[in-house]
């Protein structure tokens, strides 16, 4: 993988209910993209639950499963980027708390959540492939408790029958 995050590149998902692929555009949300880039170097994709979904709107994620590497994570805030593309189907936007909140979680977008974009949720990447396997994740109006997840991790989630995980991310590399 190069250094500095490329303008644009492509990432396997391979999750639970089947695989999608992701493009991500740096000049979307330059910020957003880095920090995308980071994790994806420091291989934190392992074993992510999506443990906020909600069918027709979204499926959250990026909560480390291991309490101690997703506290480490929690400090690491990023600040805001404009919004410059509209939260639509298959979009992956960062979840906040407000202004300038970002850290590690994030959303897919399963329809047109374009009234999201002036609430600042700013795209950065878009399922270019296998959009059928995000439809599939587990939807059954899940919105597990974010702090039981941060302190206890999978453990706590694996509580949940059916809950989907993304269990890797692969660099594709650049176009």
């Amino acid at each position: 993988m190069p250094d500095k995050t490329p303008a644009v590149f492509k990432v396997r998902f391979t999750m639970t209910c089947g695989d999608c692929v992701v493009e991500c555009h740096r000049d979307w949300a330059p910020k957003g993209a880095d920090r995308f880039y980071e994790m994806l170097k420091a291989d934190f994709f392992k074993d992510i639950g999506f443990f906020r979904v909600k069918g027709g709107f979204m499926a959250q994620f990026g909560i480390h499963g291991d309490p101690d590497l997703s506290d480490e994570w929690s400090g690491k805030v990023i600040r805001d980027d404009p919004v410059t593309q509209s939260n639509t189907r298959g979009m992956i936007s960062f979840a906040t708390r407000g202004p300038n909140t970002r850290t590690t979680q994030m959303f897919i977008n399963f329809g047109d959540n374009s009234r999201l974009d002036r609430l600042g949720f700013s795209p950065f990447a878009k399922v270019i492939e296998g959009i059928e396997n995000v439809d599939k994740i587990y939807k059954v109006g899940l919105d597990l408790p974010q702090a039981q997840i941060q302190a206890l991790g999978n453990t706590f989630l694996k509580n949940y029958a059916g809950l989907d995980y993304i269990k890797s991310a692969t660099y594709l590399g650049t176009e």
